[in-house]
This record gives structure tokens, sequence and C-alpha cells, in this order.
């Protein structure tokens, strides 16, 4: 997700009335995942200023879109995810090293239709926490809450191809690229080409059982 779904537009402005929308308890408040290395947990408007630190530096930003550019930026960035997540359009994880509560990153999935079956997924991680296996763990946690709590059957990724650290990763946790989006992404000026990258519920079923040793 190079292209983050919130803008200051669209915070200026009064979101929808939804008028029907899926009840589940994620809905009411986002549960914490913990793995070995990182825990996931809903954003709190105090992550602003550590967040504001990890994800506006040059290397992060490299094949995003901006991010905010102040601590009250990211603050209404905060609230935002909340009431999105309320809505039960959008999750957004921050994402700390275990045994500290710092909000290091984010991991991002949004709906792509109204079931919430097809959806896409964005991470940022600050730069120090790059090669450490945290964003490993952390993609694991959240692959398993959006197929198995949300009820995601395919979600879908875009990465500029140049990203290589971005791609790779991807390929790791076992997505598939199903094809390239010429110019779809502009950066400082520049039109870059994205790929577009999936992983199937099913997908995910089969990986499970050949790492368990069931399948040959």
């Amino acid at each position: 997700m190079e292209r983050m779904p919130y803008t200051f537009e669209i915070d200026a402005t009064t979101l929808p009335q939804v008028e029907s929308v899926v009840t589940s308890d994620w809905q009411k408040g986002l549960p914490v995942l913990v793995g070995a290395r990182v825990a996931l947990r809903e954003l709190r408007v105090s992550d602003a200023a550590s967040l504001f630190t990890m994800l506006t530096t040059a290397e992060v930003t490299r094949f995003i879109s901006p991010p905010p550019t102040t601590v009250d930026g990211f603050e209404r960035f905060i609230q935002w995810t909340i009431r999105q997540r309320a809505a039960g359009k959008y999750v957004c994880f921050a994402v700390t090293p275990a045994g500290d509560d710092v909000a290091v990153g984010i991991i991002q999935i949004r709906q792509l239709n109204d079931t919430f079956e097809t959806a896409e997924w964005g991470f940022a991680i600050g730069s120090p926490y790059w090669g450490t296996g945290l964003f490993q763990d952390a993609a694991k946690l959240t692959l398993d809450f959006v197929f198995d709590t949300i009820g995601v059957h395919r979600l879908e990724a875009r990465a500029a191809p140049r990203n290589g650290r971005g791609t790779g990763a991807l390929r790791k946790l076992g997505a598939v690229q199903e094809g390239v989006l010429r110019r779809s992404f502009t950066k400082d000026g520049e039109q870059l080409d994205q790929a577009l990258w999936s992983i199937l519920a099913s997908d995910r079923k089969t990986e499970q059982l050949v790492w368990s040793g069931r399948i040959h």
C-alpha cells in the first residue's frame, strides 16, 4: 500500500455515515497480537511522536506517499484510523518491539469491497528495525488476523519494482506477483510502475500444511 488511504483533505471533511457494516469485535477495538519479537496493538494518540521520528526519514519514505509532516499531523492520522476501524473499513496496527511499548511502525489493512473479502495491506517500519526479524513476525501475525478474524479471501499489495526490500518481504511471505501496474504511482513528480502482489486465503492454508509436514 504505497499510496496511503489517509489524506489531510479527507480528514478535513465530515466522513459519510455508514448505513450497514458487518459487526465484529475488532470494530470495537483491536486485539493485541503478540509474537516472539513484536506486539501489535491499536494506535494511540501518544504514539504520534515516535511515529513521526521513525516514519519520516528519507529511507522509509522513499517508496511511499508522504506521511504527515508534523507530530500534530500524526495525531490526526491516528484519530482517523480509529474512526475508520469503528466503521469497519480499515485497520491499522502499531508495531511495537517485544518488551517495549513504543510504536516503531504501522501495518495498515483497508477494504477493497463492501464485504472486506478483498483487501489491501501496507507497512512502514523505522529503519533501525530493518533486518531484525521484527517485520516478518509482525506480518505473520497480521496475516493470521486478516484471514482468520476479518475473513479476507484475497489480500493485495502494491510495491514498486525498485523497492527491493518491500518486494523481497512480500515474496518471503508467500505473496504471488500477478502483474505490473504501469506508471500507477507518482513519487516526487516521477511516475513509477507498481507490481501487484496477492495472497489468497487458500494459499495461506496450503502454506500452513506444508510447514506442518502434512503435504509431501
